[in-house]
């Protein structure tokens, strides 16, 4: 039998009737005129002899608040295998429906909690990377009045610089096991903090000493070191494979604006506090960030308890195990050619991308005549071009793929560019003496560079994504190789030689890297 009740009719003066004390309902339960919405109720009571549905629906009106509330009951034959009592109590029944809301009732919820909470964990390690990066860029500039402060030469500068990369080096691969067993969000929280404090102790480390400095350098590194796999592990379990690219490209493009952050107040709080003000208020906001963390995280979306029903359910679609790992399949990972072709390929792409994001103020300073607020400046539009075209690529990735291109096609053309196009612009410094026209080579290099972030950084989750923490720490691993070198190489290079040499050499690792790229890699998944 299906019919339609009129359960009741309400006005503001209303009150409830007085049920049983079996039954409790409030008022904002079946929408009364708290809400001025048509809200939708399904209520399935199951008694001895039939199973009822009540279709529950509240319509009021904003303007006077009246309303009634109606009741589409449906009644079959329900057969049990096991006596019940005669009485049903009905609270228990209430308490055991299953009650969902309708779209109209949701709409009423204010926007911040309507917004996906996916993309809050993304937007936090966004800020977490432009902390990573502000904390790393700062002492690109910092390091010019150090310098003369304490008269290092070149090789010093490179052997300072560098010392970030021996601690960044020791926790890509720790970090990444240490992510996938115990979750993201421990273990990014406690690099935020780790580096944070280390950049802070990095004024009094210099004024101790040249051993001292390389110390809390590399212990720096150690904290941003793991941040990488880290966010890789999270990132993983909440974003569904249709958003990899946009989510991964709006995290890194955190790194890149941050190098703009860095690089903009730099100068001015050199100059008016000194350089050591730099250190003492970058790395306070780490604890800023960290307590909206430890309040907002999860490692996954099982952990969340707020998380809403259906936006779990779209993610839980196309997630990967959610088992913790307990062992790391080694031989197999290094068995296969497209985790080589990773990781040679992020360390073809990381030497080029160090080198300018440590030597970039130097030589803007030494070749282009640029003095140390310019410096900055003129670092600034670079990062600037590479967040925006990150973000640009992480939307055409995403996009050609929804539209059924492979993931490996898109992953190989991506990756393309982001090899090529830089190859293409630092050959065209040495023919360039305006350096108006640097700077744009500079910038076009650094935009085409952030192609990648839709190419080989987003495809360990592609190809092993239960391992996508260890994975990124074992190419990162190669990348973190390539800064160490690249870095101390770029000193040793201006010593003998000049700037030309520096490009050829990234330029040369670039055409190895697309050569690669393009033999090996797949966006199929290899490991489960």
């Amino acid at each position: 039998m299906n019919a339609r009740a009129l359960l009741s009719s309400y006005s503001p003066h209303f009150r409830p009737p007085n049920y049983s004390s079996d039954i409790s309902l409030s008022k904002k339960a079946f929408g009364f005129p708290e809400f001025k919405h048509r809200v939708h109720y399904r209520l399935r009571l199951h008694t001895e002899q039939v199973c009822c549905v009540f279709g529950v629906f509240v319509r009021t009106s904003a303007r006077t608040e009246f309303g009634k509330v109606y009741a589409d009951v449906k009644s079959e034959p329900y057969d049990i295998s096991e006596s019940v009592p005669e009485s049903v109590n009905f609270k228990d029944a209430v308490n055991d429906a299953v009650l969902s809301r309708g779209d109209d009732a949701a709409s009423s919820l204010p926007w911040w909690e309507e917004f996906p909470k996916r993309w809050v964990i993304v937007i936090l390690c966004f800020s977490a990377f432009l902390l990573c990066n502000m904390d790393r860029v700062n002492m690109s500039i910092a390091i010019l009045p150090m310098s003369a402060e304490y008269n290092w030469n070149p090789a010093t500068v490179g052997l300072i610089q560098s010392s970030f990369f021996w601690g960044y080096l020791l926790t890509q691969i720790a970090g990444g096991i240490w992510a996938d067993k115990v979750g993201g969000k421990l273990v990014l929280g406690f690099g935020v903090v780790w580096w944070s404090i280390a950049t802070a102790l990095t004024p009094v480390a210099a004024k101790l000493g040249l051993p001292f400095l390389l110390v809390v350098r590399a212990f720096m590194g150690i904290g941003e070191g793991v941040a990488m796999p880290a966010m890789n592990n999270i990132l993983s379990k909440w974003v569904p494979v249709s958003e990899r690219s946009r989510s991964l490209a709006l995290v890194y493009s955190g790194m890149y604006l941050g190098s703009v952050t860095g690089l903009a107040f730099s100068p001015f709080l050199i100059h008016q506090f000194g350089w050591p003000s730099v250190f003492y208020s970058f790395g306070s906001l780490g604890t800023v960030w960290f307590s909206l963390w430890l309040n907002k995280a999860y490692s996954s979306p099982l952990d969340d308890p707020q998380l809403r029903p259906d936006e779990k359910k779209l993610i839980l679609a196309s997630s990967v195990s959610n088992e913790p790992v307990k062992t790391i399949p080694w031989g197999l990972i290094l068995s296969k050619p497209p985790v080589w072709a990773l990781i040679v390929c992020h360390f073809c792409h990381n030497w080029g991308t160090f080198i300018l994001l440590t030597w970039m103020p130097t030589y803007y300073n030494q070749v282009l005549k640029f003095n140390l607020t310019e410096s900055g400046l003129f670092c600034v539009l670079p990062w600037l071009t590479m967040a925006f075209s990150a973000n640009l690529g992480g939307w055409i990735a995403d996009t050609l793929v929804s539209r059924g291109s492979s993931v490996t096609t898109v992953r190989k053309i991506m990756q393309t560019i982001g090899f090529l196009g830089p190859a293409f612009f630092l050959t065209q410094l040495t023919h360039i003496d305006s350096p108006a026209l640097a700077v744009l080579c500079m910038a076009c290099s650094q935009g085409t560079d952030a192609f990648s972030q839709s190419g080989l950084y987003s495809n360990h989750q592609d190809i092993a994504p239960r391992y996508a923490g260890v994975m990124l720490g074992l190419s990162n691993t190669a990348g973190v190789l390539a800064g160490v070198l690249g870095t101390a190489a770029t000193g040793y290079i201006l010593q003998h030689g000049s700037w030309d040499d520096v490009f050829k050499v990234s330029v040369g690792l670039y055409l190895v890297g697309t050569v690669v790229w393009n033999l090996f890699s797949t966006g199929e998944k290899i490991i489960d």
